[in-house]
Formats: structure tokens, sequence, C-alpha cells
């Protein structure tokens, strides 16, 4: 018996995700910095929860399938940010005609957002040291 499973990969800041959906009863699987966490331990906001549940629930599909995830880098919002993206993407890989349904929700964009560099002659990416006139 083959596997059947659908990969999609997001990311939002320093947030890597690697996401596979598996045909089953929508367990999930998660595993951070290399070690297996509890899903609703890792996530303990609810907020957090359903921004990663959003592409199930709006397209209908949140029993359907086990989603084993990989994260690496950034902070919790961040990285439930790149799974949503990269739960979207397996599920494009899924079904094709999913595709309209996610991108009017707006879950198929990257978010390009990052933190900036900090300048030369700067304390930070803009904050300058205090000015004195003498």
């Amino acid at each position: 018996m083959s596997l059947i499973q659908y990969y999609g990969t997001g990311k939002r800041k320093n947030a890597i995700a690697r996401v596979f959906l598996r045909s089953g009863k929508g367990d999930i699987t998660l595993v951070v910095n290399k070690k297996i966490r509890p899903f609703e331990e890792y996530f303990k906001l609810e907020s957090l929860r359903y921004v990663i549940r959003q592409p199930l629930m709006l397209t209908e599909t949140e029993n359907k399938f086990d989603i084993f995830m990989r994260l690496e880098g950034g902070g919790l919002r961040g990285q439930a940010e790149a799974i949503r993206l990269g739960i979207s993407r397996a599920l494009i890989e899924f079904n094709k005609e999913l595709r309209p349904i996610l991108k009017k929700s707006g879950l198929l964009t990257r978010d390009a957002r990052i933190k900036e560099r900090k300048k030369y002659g700067l304390l930070a990416a803009r904050k300058a040291p205090q000015y004195h006139k003498r």
C-alpha cells in the first residue's frame, strides 16, 4: 500500500513550516526543532489554533486529513502563519479547484515583511543616538 500525501511549504519571517497532508481523521503531529510536541500544548492560544485551521475550515476538509508538520525558527505567531500557508499550498496540490476559495481569503499570499537590518552609525535599524548640541 502506497502512502498518498500532499506537501506544502510555508514561510513567515524566520519561521519555516513543512506540511504533509495524509488521508485520515484529523490528527495533528507537530515536530518543532526536531522534537515531537503535542499540538494543543505548543499552540496554547485559541487564536493561533484558529489561524492554523483556517484553510481546512474554509475548504471543509477538517476531518479528511492527518497533518504532519515540521517547524523551524521564528516565534509562535510566525510559525502559525507559516503553517497556514503550508496547509493552503498542500490543499491546492490535493485539489486545484480549492484555489479560488483560498485565494479570495488571502491564504495563498506569502507575507514578505521581515525584520529590517541594523545600519552602521545607528543603534538599531532606524534608532539614532541621542543628539546634543555640545
